[in-house]
């Protein structure tokens, strides 16, 4: 069944068109994403779902006494009840039944039980009774305490004041008590803001089994792996629907692109000799009829439209300009924290050329800190970090505070590279899409996206062997974070990241530190390999520092050395592909010249020469029909790995 669909809708900004022919339906129980680059539209038109505003043109229906639940961007609560007190608001009616309920015991406390005024009251009682428990009057103290555990606040929160809560824990608390209010559809603008991996994967869990529909707007493409059943893409200023999950999505768009640019482009071939054909032959009087029965196929043609997307993204890499040693960084029975105050410790590890390891644990453990003290930007408090000679360091700071507030882009970028000229700066600013007289924005003008390119363009702009990198997928869209993957993987140098986008994690790390209070633990892999192992894995401890050396290189090497070979096979299959698509390609030009040459009038009329080209011809589309299935085979091939790894 629909609860709510969306029959082109529009939306103006002045005399801009934001978005357009915007067709989308929510099904009952449905699980569905939407996607597009920042900018797009996603949140306006959210809030048009929801029924905040209203479309310029078009139309939202809805089914009957549909109750949605929206949660927007970032979106905390404001109350001066306890934690406790403010879910429990949620229940109101239910305490209302409960006083009822209460008020008729008092009053069969008082009367004859033989007498009819009695039956009558146990009648209702039974029926108040009834209703109350078919409401959950009996079990939500119950889901109050789940729903709170899952988000992180155990019994010691329950009264504490809501205003006293952190701005991200404000957040966690409105999601929380749209979940209890369970309405028949949710719509969360980003959820997954402010959540550490424990509470994210019990989101995907409940909400898994949520009994009403979701429609949610993420970033976090784990998370839309793992919940959503189908993806509305919101690109070029309209909406494609696409069956599965987001890596799914991205396969499905992939192809249809694909299928778009072959149909197009053999509609333009096909075009181009219609009209070559018509501009030879139309002043000819043996073949004027010939040239204008093509010219009206030209005219009743319905002409496919230059395939497009919303394909403006950044595009940079990572450079080096010597190969750094082997032994890159070494932690030995470290003690972080401030003013003698440990966050946590004793830490040891090592990090060895060319790992790329994930930092991953909870909220507040301090895996910021760890990074700082490893820059000496913060003193340690107890044990020892050595760094490698000479590394040229590379570090991202989530607060984005090596910016300065006062510059404009470009002097952010050029002062700390005068001899560069200018208008090389500005083309590589243009690569992150600072362009025009946005590079004049001065920094604190910026929005966080914005910031986050910038550091980007200012770490891609010096040699760097070690790049070390706090939480780099902040703010930055889907199409950007894939970018920023790309450049690590192909980094020939070492990274040491701080993450809790398990996507990011899963295409770049060969290592993972799970961080605690009392000590790190070392695992092979990426963050899926770090699940699998995590049912046997040991609890934290620390160890020597020469045996954790010893296991993390061997594993590090290991663990590269598989990288490497998956992507050795990856571009394998992906030669065979592109191989293939060349033939197909040089074939059809072949085909394409046979059957001009067949259209020459003095050869036309001759049907010994036409049988032979013909011949020809067969031959050419049966070696055509064979390299397509060639293809088809060699694609599913590349998909198949894809997926797998």
């Amino acid at each position: 069944m629909i609860l709510l669909q969306a029959n082109d809708v529009m939306r103006r900004f002045g005399a801009d068109v934001l978005f357009h022919n915007i067709n989308l339906q929510v099904q009952d129980h449905g699980r569905t994403a939407l996607v597009g680059r920042n900018g797009a539209g996603k949140t306006t038109l959210l809030k048009m779902i929801a029924g905040i505003t209203t479309p310029d043109e078009g139309t939202i229906s809805k089914v009957k006494n549909l109750s949605i639940g929206y949660l927007a961007q970032d979106q905390g609560l404001d109350s001066q009840n306890s934690i406790w007190a403010e879910l429990d608001t949620v229940f109101a009616p239910l305490h209302e039944q409960e006083k009822e309920i209460r008020q008729l015991e008092e009053q069969l406390a008082s009367l004859d039980t033989t007498s009819s005024q009695y039956q009558q009251v146990m009648t209702t009682y039974d029926r108040l009774q009834t209703n109350y428990k078919k409401e959950g009057g009996f079990e939500y103290e119950s889901r109050m305490r789940g729903i709170l555990t899952g988000f992180g606040f155990g019994e010691q929160y329950y009264n504490t004041p809501v205003n006293a809560l952190s701005g991200g824990q404000k957040t966690k608390l409105a999601l929380a008590k749209i979940l209890l209010q369970a309405p028949d559809l949710l719509i969360l603008d980003e959820p997954t803001n402010h959540l550490d991996m424990n509470v994210l994967a019990w989101l995907e869990d409940y909400l898994k089994s949520y009994q009403g529909a979701l429609l949610v707007v993420s970033h976090d493409r784990y998370f839309l792996d793992h919940v959503v059943k189908d993806v509305y893409d919101l690109d070029n200023r309209t909406l494609v629907h696409y069956t599965g999950n987001y890596t799914q999505f991205t396969h499905h768009k992939q192809e249809r692109l694909k299928a778009e640019w072959k149909h197009y482009d053999q509609q333009q071939k096909k075009i181009a000799k219609l009209e070559d054909f018509v501009n030879r032959n139309i002043v000819r009087a043996s073949t004027t009829k010939q040239a204008q029965a093509r010219r009206k196929q030209l005219e009743k043609m319905d002409r496919l439209e230059r395939p497009s997307t919303d394909d403006k993204s950044i595009h940079f890499h990572f450079h080096s300009d010597k190969a750094s040693g082997n032994e890159v960084l070494d932690v030995d029975h470290l003690k972080i924290g401030y003013e003698n105050q440990v966050l946590a410790g004793p830490l040891s590890f090592a990090v060895r050329k060319p790992q790329r390891i994930g930092i991953i644990g909870p909220n507040g453990i301090g895996k910021s800190t760890l990074l700082k003290t490893i820059l000496h930007r913060i003193p340690a408090i107890s044990g020892t970090i050595k760094l490698g000679a000479n590394l040229d360091i590379g570090y991202y700071d989530q607060e984005q505070q090596q910016l300065h507030t006062n510059k404009t882009v470009l002097d952010e970028v050029w002062d700390d590279h005068p001899e560069v000229p200018k208008k090389d700066i500005r083309s590589l600013l243009g690569s992150f899409l600072f362009v025009g007289d946005d590079v004049y924005k001065v920094v604190h003008d910026l929005s966080g996206g914005e910031k986050a390119r910038l550091e980007l363009t200012k770490l891609s702009f010096k040699p760097i062997d070690f790049l070390i990198l706090d939480e780099p997928t902040n703010h930055l869209d889907i199409d950007s974070r894939e970018v920023l993957e790309s450049a690590i993987n192909e980094f020939p140098g070492t990274v040491l990241f701080v993450s809790h986008d398990r996507y990011f994690i899963n295409q770049v790390a060969t290592d993972i530190l799970d961080m605690q209070r009392d000590g790190v633990t070392h695992y092979v892999g990426n963050y899926d390999d770090y699940l699998a192992q995590g049912a046997t894995a040991p609890t934290p401890t620390t160890t020597t520092p020469g045996s954790e050396k010893k296991a993390t290189v061997s594993k590090g090497k290991q663990s590269y050395k598989q990288s490497k070979e998956q992507q050795r096979a990856r571009r394998k299959l992906q030669r065979a592909v592109d191989s293939l698509e060349d033939q197909m390609g040089q074939l059809e030009e072949q085909q394409q010249a046979i059957e001009k040459k067949m259209a020459q009038p003095e050869i036309a009329t001759d049907i010994g020469k036409l049988t032979d080209l013909q011949k020809q011809l067969d031959q050419l589309k049966k070696k055509s029909d064979e390299v397509e299935l060639d293809w088809t085979e060699a694609a599913e091939k590349l998909e198949e790995f894809d997926q797998q790894h």
